[in-house]
């Protein structure tokens, strides 16, 4: 069983504000964690890597990749991992 990472169309307007070596690190980290998904989410879960998000984000996840954060949406039917956006820790989670 695998999965497929989808981008929303403003993640690539966020990718072209990084620095070419961080977006690279995001894109190859991404299509580790989709790749091997089912091994790593448990252990990212326990760790604090991967936390569900609350109030208007709810439903969605948020994966910690260095001083980034991937703002992601996971459809179990289609085994689609949607992410939303990426940026900067302290601007992830302002709407």
């Amino acid at each position: 069983m695998s999965w497929t990472l989808r981008f929303a169309s403003g993640v690539d307007q966020d990718m072209r504000r990084l620095d070419r070596t961080d977006a690279r690190f995001i894109i190859d980290s991404l299509q580790r964690f989709v790749a091997n998904y089912a091994a790593l989410e448990p252990g990212f879960m326990k760790s604090g890597k991967i936390k569900r998000l609350k109030g208007e984000l709810a439903g969605f996840h948020r994966l910690r990749l260095r001083t980034y954060r991937v703002i992601y949406k996971k459809y179990e039917k289609t085994l689609v991992i949607f992410v939303v956006r990426v940026s900067h820790r302290r601007e992830a989670y302002r709407v």
